[in-house]
């Protein structure tokens, strides 16, 4: 006896087992999920034709080009060609591009590039660049600097701010104890080695906030004038005004590398942090330090050597 469904349509497998749907007229896979049955209707021609292609389009590549990942390499494929050599060749065609004004940059001083637009646009340029790989990281962003990192977009500056200046500075850096040539300033820990005594740091910790303007003790603060002049005046200079040639920072202004706070002066006279800052000579050509000195002393704070011999 034929079996049929609720509608009277045959289930019996019609033609080598294969079963028709009443509806459709088409043949069934004979999979069925809840009373439903999965018609097997052929794939569309313009479908198998993208596939077939596709396949061997990869099938191609796979021979032609890298692809197959080994343990330790891949294959090379038979035309040899590598992303990482067509990115070398490229970069190589802009290096040589660009080996004119470089060349001029390396063989021009600094002052003569810096009257040069042209040369101080790229130089300026490829010093924005070189800060934000290098400088950020502790300088900031924006050059502004933060606890224990000078900001470099004012006029206060420890070592000078000519070209030449922070030239030297970026290529030998500060207490960098790998370059011979590292510009070196140590303050004494006067608290510490017990060359003045707490009552005495205190003094001269209010004397310095007074050098600034900034809020203090003045019985301390004129007790502390002494103090000064016997002990820090010989770095600082008599009125507070720092010495470039000394790594002295001023401190007659607002700026400040750590903070104004009473304790924090304090702190600083009785046993002082020195910060370091690397070589850059070891590490970035020449011509990238040129445009890095170039890019800070634009910023802002930069000094002219006719305005700093006027001084």
């Amino acid at each position: 006896m034929m079996a049929t469904n609720k509608d009277g349509a045959s289930n019996e497998p019609r033609g080598h087992g294969v079963e028709i749907d009443k509806v459709t007229g088409t043949e069934t896979t004979g999979h069925e999920w809840d009373g439903i049955k999965e018609l097997n209707n052929p794939l569309p021609q313009w479908w198998l034709y993208i596939f077939y292609g596709c396949t061997i389009f990869a099938l191609v590549y796979v021979v032609l080009y890298p692809a197959i990942p080994l343990i330790k390499s891949g294959t090379d494929g038979l035309l040899g060609w590598h992303s990482r050599s067509a990115i070398a060749r490229e970069l190589t065609a802009v290096e040589q591009s660009r080996q004119a004004v470089m060349n001029q940059i390396r063989d021009t001083p600094l002052e003569e590039i810096r009257t040069n637009n042209e040369l101080m646009q790229v130089a300026f340029r490829g010093g924005e660049s070189a800060f934000k790989v290098n400088c950020v990281q502790c300088h900031g962003s924006g050059a502004e600097g933060g606890y224990g990192y000078p900001n470099l977009n004012d006029d206060a500056w420890i070592w000078g701010g000519t070209l030449e200046d922070i030239h030297t500075t970026l290529q030998h850096g500060v207490r960098y104890e790998q370059d011979d040539e590292t510009r070196i300033s140590e303050m004494p820990a006067f608290g510490r080695d017990g060359l003045l005594d707490s009552s005495q740091i205190e003094q001269v910790a209010n004397y310095v906030r007074s050098l600034s303007g900034l809020e203090h003790d003045d019985a301390l603060a004129q007790e502390g004038a002494q103090v000064f002049a016997d002990n820090c005046a010989v770095c600082h200079g008599e009125n507070g005004q720092g010495q470039h040639m000394l790594g002295a920072p001023a401190l007659n202004d607002q700026v400040w590398l750590y903070s104004p706070d009473l304790e924090q002066i304090e702190s600083q006279v009785n046993n002082p942090k020195h910060g370091v800052m690397p070589a850059w000579s070891g590490r970035l050509d020449e011509v990238t330090i040129k445009q890095l000195a170039l890019y800070v002393w634009s910023l802002g704070g930069g000094q002219n050597v006719e305005a700093t011999a006027s001084n």
